[in-house]
């Protein structure tokens, strides 16, 4: 496609390849409530909301709504309950591929409690089930690769103990899993979730090597690196974050690290100046739920390098998809076609370079 030409549909026309989402999986139950009380006081609940969570369901979904035209699959683990039925359901209903999801008898579906404050943050209550439970072992990502799926999605580190922990080599069962998949020819893109946990740095450094794209929020960055992002007042301390990013980088991230903000978002590649991207302003009055926001910028990410896009390109309707989803309740409402963010970014996709 030559530099400028118009996207038909908002997309290249074109068919084939695929997308395989594995990690998370984990049934949401999103309540919103007056504020948040004391210990021992009461709250009302203003509304309730259900919805399949985590980064492999969010990211699945939303290119799903995005109108994404590849194969989609999932794999991961679920529990012998009604909520492993009704993650199944709701993808199935997709046309995702469920085939690579396992069921572990006497084990629970992750489920978690959320809790929003409108135009605040929120909290989450969670109980990992058979998401704790998910191995190396129980995924070949040759199969994927074989089927003609491009990208491997892993999401999200620091929440699937199974592949997190170091073994008595010094690996993880996530470095054994990346690593095949980058062997069997796959793209791999990795995630993590915003731990507090001390090990974080520790665990996640020795699966960097084997991570073709690490899409990652300021604080997991910050985390994943040791560095300080924000100061004491919570403004972003811009150079610290391109440091944060060139750290992940160094660490053998292969071919670019991406650190998305309320603020902006910063696009590191080896030997290439960083690309910054400004977000775009919302009225807090206008966001419904907070909950999917950084997944939606992750599932366009995807959907643009899947295409082979610019990293400009990609990066303007990353924005877009997040704004859209802050706009629903669940981490996956909102999301609009492709051609819709491509109309409001402009509405032309460039040529890859």
């Amino acid at each position: 496609m030559r530099a400028g030409e118009e996207v038909r549909n908002g997309r290249e026309a074109k068919t084939g390849g695929g997308i395989v989402c594995v990690g998370n999986f984990i049934v949401d139950r999103i309540h919103t409530v007056s504020y948040w009380p004391e210990q021992g006081s009461l709250a009302h609940i203003l509304h309730q909301d259900m919805g399949v969570g985590g980064g492999a369901a969010n990211v699945v979904t939303d290119l799903a709504s995005l109108g994404f035209h590849g194969r989609l699959s999932v794999a991961g683990a679920l529990g012998d309950d009604r909520d492993g039925d009704y993650v199944r359901q709701r993808h199935a209903a997709l046309g995702i591929n469920i085939e690579g999801l396992r069921t572990l008898p006497g084990h629970a579906t992750a489920h978690t409690h959320v809790m929003n404050v409108p135009g605040q943050s929120r909290t989450f209550f969670y109980h990992g089930g058979s998401n704790d439970l998910l191995t190396d072992s129980a995924i070949d990502p040759a199969t994927y690769a074989a089927s003609g799926h491009r990208i491997f999605y892993l999401g999200y580190l620091m929440l699937l103990p199974g592949l997190d922990r170091r073994d008595e080599t010094g690996s993880s069962g996530a470095a054994r899993l990346l690593k095949a998949a980058r062997e069997a020819g796959l793209t791999t893109c990795v995630d993590f979730v915003s731990s507090e946990d001390p090990a974080f740095a520790n665990q996640v450094a020795v699966a960097l090597p084997h991570c073709d794209y690490v899409i990652v929020n300021e604080t997991e960055a910050g985390r994943a690196t040791g560095i300080t992002v924000r100061d004491k007042q919570g403004a972003l301390l811009l150079p610290a974050l391109e440091t944060a990013g060139q750290r992940l980088l160094d660490g053998g991230v292969v071919q670019g690290v991406v650190i998305h903000a309320p603020e902006l978002s910063i696009w590191l590649a080896p030997g290439s100046a960083p690309v910054r991207t400004a977000a775009y302003p919302v009225d807090p009055a206008e966001i419904v739920s907070p909950v999917g926001a950084g997944d939606a910028f992750c599932a366009a990410v995807l959907f643009g390098l899947h295409e082979g896009w610019p990293i400009p390109t990609i990066s303007a309707v990353a924005h877009r998809a997040a704004v859209h989803c802050l706009g629903g309740a669940t981490a996956t409402d909102g999301i609009p076609d492709m051609s819709v963010l491509l109309a409001e970014i402009g509405g032309k996709v460039p040529a890859a370079g």
